[in-house]
């Protein structure tokens, strides 16, 4: 981490005003809201766009596929590359790939095959480009700033979502898909230059130089052999198999188990969204964000909230209990990421953020096919059962994990 006093650390406790005074916060976090903005829109019009071109589910589900695809296929190598070559330079080149394929959407709108390849390719880049941004930020922050930070970069990201999906989708009726798309390349190309000027203090000591395959190896045995992030790799794993299949069901659940229409569905959503953007806000309030019922106690209010969501057929009754999810979801990923960035050798960072972003992806497939199967053959009510007891086992054993191990990185001065 950057130098700094230990004794003013203890007693100080940052905000994310406060981090907007250093230039480089202000470039990482700049870059990563305006490709939100990009994303925002590139979701609803690649969506309506396959839709369009398919008139079938089957073929928005290529979309998603084209999307995780890149995920399995290259986490492990993406990582690697990130601690050979540097988080910027990744986050630089990847943007850079993503303005060129994301100008090159409106020529492809007339066929789907083009269409998956383009945005396999978008998710390829990103795929080496998130795991850079999540190195990066411990060399721009101090450690008991992170979760400041993180929030700041969260918080941003759900708003930019909530304001500009309508928008998107009002752009795409009003004038077709290419300013959607056009808009899209303009953030990635607005990431870059934002990024070139960054300044990263301090990466930590670069581990000697090995093979690929080796370095890719040894980026699983860092996360294998520590207590921590074994921890949090299960946790992980277990909230994918949860969340996979009750997200993509929600609608479903909206429609045929509380009987909402389409804009009973978008209040839903905007629930989850308000519940996530005021999160973080709480969060920075707390003393010490990373311990471990902070970490894992947003898994057991998930948790709890499916349990709900399987016992009820009243619509306010899950509206409330949605609101507290998108609470869950907000402050466990700030909390989780930050502990993953204080947690993870600094020499490693980039194959560990890559790892479990593969863990992530891996459970949500999987969560995506047991799910449908449940939803089939046991009805909806069973499948966020099931999700609460997933999220219930996640806590236990991520909270055991973490009160077992050596207080160092849970400490009240982190």
């Amino acid at each position: 981490m950057p130098d700094h006093d230990q004794a003013s650390t203890a007693d100080r406790r940052p905000g994310v005003r406060s981090l907007f005074g250093r230039q480089s916060y202000r470039r990482l976090w700049a870059a990563r809201t305006v490709s939100a903005w990009g994303d925002a829109f590139n979701t609803i019009a690649l969506v309506l766009l396959v839709f369009d071109r398919t008139g079938t589910g089957l073929g928005v589900s290529g979309v998603v596929a084209a999307e995780i695809l890149p995920v399995l296929l290259l986490a492990p190598f993406a990582g690697a590359v990130v601690d050979r070559v540097g988080p910027k330079k990744v986050m630089i080149s990847a943007d850079v790939a993503r303005v060129v394929l994301a100008a090159l959407l409106p020529l492809a709108a007339s066929s789907v095959p083009a269409i998956y390849v383009i945005a396999f390719g978008v998710s390829a880049a990103t795929v080496f480009f998130n795991p850079a941004a999540g190195a990066a930020l411990p060399g721009i922050v101090h450690d008991d700033e992170l979760v400041a930070a993180n929030s700041g970069i969260w918080t941003a990201a759900v708003l930019s979502q909530i304001v500009l999906d309508p928008a998107a989708g009002a752009l795409v009726v009003a004038a077709g898909y290419t300013y959607a798309f056009l808009i899209n390349a303009a953030s990635f190309a607005a990431s870059a230059l934002l990024l070139v000027g960054l300044t990263i203090d301090h990466l930590g000591p670069i581990g000697p130089r090995m093979s690929w395959p080796v370095m890719i190896r040894d980026g699983l045995r860092v996360i294998t052999g520590h207590r921590v992030l074994r921890a949090l790799a299960a946790g992980q794993l277990l909230a994918a198999l949860s969340a996979g299949a009750t997200s993509a069901l929600l609608v479903v659940y909206a429609r045929e188990h509380l009987r909402l229409d389409g804009r009973g569905y978008g209040v839903m959503l905007a629930v989850i969204g308000i519940g996530a953007a005021t999160g973080p806000l709480l969060l920075v309030r707390v003393r010490n964000p990373l311990r471990a019922s902070f970490v894992f106690g947003p898994y057991l209010l998930r948790a709890v909230v499916d349990a709900v969501l399987a016992a009820t057929q009243t619509p306010a009754i899950a509206l409330g209990a949605l609101a507290g999810y998108g609470i869950g979801t907000s402050t466990g990923a700030v909390t989780f990421n930050s502990l993953l960035q204080t947690t993870a050798p600094a020499e490693a960072r980039g194959r560990v953020f890559a790892g479990f972003d593969l863990t992530w992806q891996l459970g949500r497939l999987a969560s995506l096919g047991l799910g449908g199967l449940t939803a089939d053959t046991l009805g909806l009510p069973a499948v966020y059962a099931a999700g609460a007891v997933l999220l219930l086992v996640a806590a236990v054993i991520g909270y055991h994990g973490l009160r077992t191990h050596h207080p160092a990185p849970l400490s009240e001065s982190t």
